[in-house]
């Protein structure tokens, strides 16, 4: 897949650059041969990691995780539209304190090692908490909830893990570093297609708690990882120094924050997400329960999600060969039009106008949802690149974190929000009549952010960059290791926003 400058957004780290079109010919003509240069030049774990945690815990649990949960919380915990999409708002927050995880794996190692023992506490933390949604037959609503938010930690622990020793790696490696985005986004984006593909069968043939019990698989392959992974040991550390290297790395990242050139396209973000209301759980209870809506079977949904992937991807490659050179304001301008208006796509479902034009359901519901995600990607691909470039030298990753986790409080706000339209509107299990009303507010509501376009930078997506006090002072050399550790940290970023 080609490399991009851009990726994040979501659950994870974005990307952009795009070296790539020899590496999209290696993966494509020779990918054994690929895989086994890589092995050879960055170590076969490395190599097993990217692939376990991108491809199979995060890529292939993560579609799986999602459908399973849209399904344990309509049919075993039999709750409303709006307080589903509140509730499962709340396991995000993991996401949000990402910068924790990864101060924590970078300033403190666990006997004599920065990474392995962050994997196994993570694939440990995963299985255990799978397990108790699983195997429990009555498991209360906050209970399950809690062991939900708790298993998103691992994935988040595991993710930040993971990341930070693709950026090693890309500093060690520099002529590599496109290698390993693409590696990174091709594992993620096979991963997620097959998940989306499989999801609907399995919720069908062993049930959303079921699915659940096999979803503790791709965590114990991370354990494996961590008891495999190829790490040096860092003996005698002084736990001492841990106080002083949080606070260093807290002082640094409210000096870059107070930073108008950061701030501001950091607020615009937040309210860009913010305001775009997600309404998906009134929607998804429609699209399956109402007898008024599609009643599409289990196995429809996952088709239907998997498809929704290749529109993310044909968005992505949309924007590398079209849109990457144009510049942010004027870009985040259309497709914030267009993405308001791809809801309306939702609107003529709802009110079943496609039936009136000879369109039935299933047909009109693939298309929207190729067009809503591609359209969904372009929005966000913009915005992902000027997040990373606002990372100052030196913290880098830690920052690129801090502002990954404000998207993250932006989506979980709007989950919230859009809960709350769901409730106020008397959208529920059975009643759907004001469903066409909160789609429609929905769509307006992606309007407002065209209002705060002013707080984006005006440059050029190649060209703009922070003001030298902020950036501090490097070398040429280190420059090019930065901008390959970027890119790599872009890449985790995309995987992360097709979490979402």
């Amino acid at each position: 897949m080609v490399v991009e400058e851009e990726q994040n957004l979501e659950n994870g780290g974005s990307v952009h650059v795009v070296k790539g079109e020899s590496n999209f010919r290696n993966v494509v003509c020779g990918p054994v041969r690929w895989l086994k240069m890589l092995s050879s030049e960055l170590h076969w774990s490395f190599v097993f990691g990217v692939v376990s945690l991108y491809g199979i815990n995060q890529g292939l649990g993560g579609s799986l995780g999602r459908v399973a949960t849209e399904y344990y919380m309509k049919d075993v915990q039999k709750v409303q539209p709006s307080e589903s999409q509140a509730l499962t708002a709340i396991t995000k927050i993991p996401w949000i304190i990402k910068p924790l995880w990864g101060i924590l794996t970078d300033v403190l190692p666990i006997f004599g090692f920065h990474r392995r023992p962050y994997f196994i506490l993570a694939g440990v933390l995963g299985v255990v908490s799978l397990l108790f949604i699983s195997l429990h037959s009555n498991l209360h609503l906050y209970l399950a909830l809690l062991w939900m938010t708790i298993s998103s930690a691992a994935m988040a622990i595991a993710d930040v893990t993971i990341d930070a020793c693709t950026a090693y790696n890309s500093i060690k490696h520099p002529s590599l570093a496109s290698d390993m985005q693409s590696l990174c986004s091709l594992s993620s984006s096979i991963g997620a297609l097959l998940g989306f593909f499989m999801s609907g069968i399995l919720v069908h043939i062993v049930g959303s708690k079921g699915v659940f019990g096999l979803l503790t698989f791709p965590f114990a392959l991370v354990s494996v990882v961590g008891i495999v992974f190829s790490e040096p040991h860092v003996p005698g550390f002084s736990y001492k120094q841990v106080n002083q290297k949080f606070t260093d790395a807290g002082k640094a990242m409210w000096r870059t924050m107070k930073c108008s050139d950061v701030w501001r396209p950091s607020l615009y973000m937040y309210i860009s997400l913010t305001l775009g209301l997600n309404i998906h759980e009134g929607l998804f209870y429609w699209f399956t329960d109402s007898k008024d809506g599609p009643l599409f079977a289990q196995e429809t949904v996952g088709f239907i999600l998997s498809i929704g992937s290749i529109g993310s991807i044909l968005g992505a490659t949309l924007y590398q060969l079209v849109l990457k050179d144009h510049p942010f304001r004027g870009l985040c301008l259309w497709t914030q039009l267009l993405f308001a208006l791809s809801g309306m796509l939702d609107l003529i479902l709802v009110l079943r106008l496609n039936l009136k034009f000879g369109l039935p359901d299933y047909l009109f519901i693939v298309v929207d949802e190729i067009v809503s995600q591609m359209i969904g990607r372009l929005k966000w691909m913009p915005l992902l690149v000027l997040t990373s470039k606002l990372c100052p030298h030196g913290i880098e990753g830690t920052f690129f974190a801090l502002l990954m986790s404000i998207d993250n409080a932006g989506l979980m706000t709007s989950s919230w929000l859009g809960g709350i339209l769901l409730h106020v509107l008397k959208v529920t299990r059975t009643e759907f009549h004001n469903l066409w009303l909160a789609v429609l507010v929905r769509n307006v509501m992606r309007l407002l952010p065209l209002c705060f376009l002013f707080l984006v930078p005006k440059g050029d997506q190649n060209t703009f960059k922070l003001p030298d006090e902020i950036m501090g002072e490097e070398s040429e050399d280190s420059e090019n290791e930065k901008e390959g550790t970027r890119n790599l940290e872009l890449a985790s970023l995309v995987q992360a926003v097709d979490r979402r």
